[in-house]
């Protein structure tokens, strides 16, 4: 996808849901960069950085420099796994070993 569409792609995930309006804006800010840490650490083993891209969307990068653009955390996994090769799945015992 063209990095056009990702910036008017929204942020219509699940995950994404805040309930109260007035603090929506910050709070929603503050998780999403949270939630790029915690990302992260998890992909890291497979050395796949991922980076927030103007808090549309989501740009996954490998150490070898192949940049992909996913529109929400639900897209996060699929593409990790289809950039890095294997199945990934954070919550295995053995990866989560690996982090360690």
């Amino acid at each position: 996808m063209c990095g056009l569409c990702g910036a008017l792609g929204g942020e219509s995930h699940w995950s994404t849901n805040i309930e109260d309006p007035e603090q929506a804006h910050f709070a929603r800010w503050r998780a999403r960069a949270y939630r790029v840490t915690l990302i992260n650490r998890v992909l890291s083993p497979r050395r796949i950085t991922i980076e927030d891209f103007q808090a549309a969307s989501f740009v996954l990068a490998t150490a070898t420099g192949k940049r992909e653009i996913v529109q929400d955390l639900g897209g996060v996994w699929l593409q990790a796994e289809r950039m890095g090769g294997h199945e990934l799945d954070p919550l295995d015992p053995a990866f989560l070993a690996s982090l360690q």
